[in-house]
């Protein structure tokens, strides 16, 4: 597709500022690509801009191959229509118009390149708007909502920014029963806690605060510790109780690996692994994660693969113990 599709838009609109933040690429363009333009598309978006897509594309099927590539793009560019534009107004318009595309691809015209590709994986595998939609309902409140009261609203931002992900994984797996989804939004909550606890300080460079805000009183702990990175003893103890708080969300979750199919397996004990891994190493800096974002080494990434790809040879050794 060229440069020439794309839609220009007049620079006074909130919209037209977003996109000007974001990849020439992403825009809508004026007219639809073909289908194999899309996937390739949605293909070369999934294989470049994420390593950990990458990585885990590895022990996909290949017939679900393409269709991991077109749901990746679609969560992608949504997050980034609410994250990378630095501007809530644009933002909001920008997820509105993503919102239309979205209706444009489940009554058969869509015009960017992620839709048309993925149409062809919604009728395929039957998979419900509202799953979709629902992410966007997450990316919309960012916008407005910066702040968590209790432990429970953390939650309910969690079912529509991270738990569609799972179920979007089940249906191309051919799952869609509420006990396996059920499983995969404990996984799938427990790595966006996981997250949250690693990037106290990245959310809070963007206004946001995903730590409960009972928690920081029940801990004695002030927003201004986290602005000027304070990793005081309050806030390393509080961020223990969070630690163990995403650890027991994770445990809740593995039986999900004994209830799918072997390939579907070492994907799910890959991410879920990876989502503990990040815990471990919030605690091997003994909690301070201000100013210190935690991660995982090279080493250990490479173990966890090295390990996924020894189950993918012998069908053996997934789950138990990290």
């Amino acid at each position: 597709m060229t440069q020439t599709a794309i839609q220009t838009r007049p620079l006074s609109t909130p919209a037209a500022l977003g996109w000007s933040r974001l990849p020439a690429h992403y825009a809508i363009p004026s007219t639809p690509p073909t289908l194999t333009e899309a996937r390739e598309y949605c293909a070369r978006l999934a294989r470049t801009h994420y390593e950990n897509f990458s990585v885990a594309s590895w022990f996909l099927p290949r017939r679900l191959r393409q269709h991991f590539f077109n749901v990746y793009a679609y969560c992608r560019i949504s997050d980034d229509l609410g994250d990378e534009v630095g501007d809530t107004a644009a933002s909001l318009e920008l997820l509105d118009q993503w919102q239309h595309e979205l209706d444009a691809c489940y009554q058969g015209a869509p015009k960017h390149p992620v839709f048309v590709a993925l149409a062809e994986t919604v009728r395929q595998f039957d998979i419900p708007q509202h799953e979709f939609s629902d992410l966007l309902r997450a990316f919309r409140q960012d916008q407005t909502v910066t702040r968590f009261e209790t432990f429970n609203d953390v939650l309910a931002y969690c079912r529509y920014s991270a738990n569609p992900v799972g179920h979007l994984v089940l249906y191309l797996c051919g799952y869609r029963d509420p006990e396996r989804q059920q499983l995969s939004d404990f996984t799938c909550t427990a790595l966006q806690l996981a997250n949250f606890w690693q990037d106290v300080s990245a959310d809070y460079a963007k206004g946001r605060i995903y730590v409960p805000l009972e928690d920081l009183r029940r801990f004695n702990v002030s927003e201004d510790d986290i602005a000027h990175n304070q990793n005081t003893p309050a806030f390393c103890t509080m961020m223990k109780f969070e630690v163990e708080r995403a650890r027991d969300w994770f445990r809740q979750g593995l039986p999900l690996i004994g209830k799918v199919d072997r390939e579907l397996a070492i994907d799910l004990d890959l991410f879920s692994r990876g989502g503990q891994e990040i815990l471990h190493a919030i605690e091997k800096q003994n909690y301070a994660v201000l100013g210190n974002r935690p991660a995982i080494s090279k080493p250990r990434k490479l173990a966890l693969v090295a390990r996924a790809a020894m189950g993918k040879l012998s069908g053996s050794g997934l789950g138990g113990k990290p």
